[in-house]
C-alpha cells in the first residue's frame, strides 16, 4: 500500500509565499506522474500543476509563473513553491501520485489527505 504524506499549508498574506511538500511511501516500483490539485470552497477540484518522471511540467494558468513544481526522483517527494499567493488561491491542496507496483504492472493513483492554504487580503 502506498502513501502520501503532505505539510506545509497554512495561513500567509497575499503576496507572501508557501511551501507544499508531498512524500510517497510504500511498495512502490516507479513513480510516474506527480501532482497537486486544489479544491476551493464552492469549487470543483482542479490540477494546480503536474510533473513526469521526466520532469516535464504542467501548469494551470492561474498559477502560471507565481507557482513552480519540483520533484526529487530518489526519495518519491514532490514539492510546491507558491510565490506572490493571491486570496483566490485559497484552497485545500491535495498531492495526487500515479505510480506501478510491478514493472509490467498497470499505473495506480493515490491522493493525500490534504492541506489547507488560505491566503488573506
Amino acid at each position: 500500500q502506498v502513501q502520501l504524506v503532505e505539510s506545509g499549508g497554512g495561513l500567509v498574506q497575499s503576496g507572501g509565499s508557501l511551501r507544499l511538500s508531498c512524500a510517497a511511501s510504500g511498495s512502490i516500483f516507479l513513480v510516474n506522474t506527480m501532482g497537486w490539485y486544489r479544491r476551493a470552497p464552492g469549487k470543483e477540484r482542479e490540477l494546480v500543476a503536474s510533473i513526469t518522471s521526466a520532469g516535464k511540467t504542467n501548469y494551470a494558468g492561474s498559477v502560471e509563473g507565481r507557482f513552480a513544481i519540483s520533484r526529487d526522483n530518489a526519495k518519491n517527494t514532490v514539492v510546491l513553491q507558491m510565490d506572490s499567493l493571491k486570496p483566490e488561491d485559497t484552497a485545500v491542496y491535495y498531492c495526487n501520485v500515479n505510480y506501478r507496483i510491478l514493472p509490467d504492472d498497470r499505473y495506480y493513483e493515490v491522493w493525500g489527505q490534504g492541506t489547507l492554504v488560505t491566503v488573506s487580503s
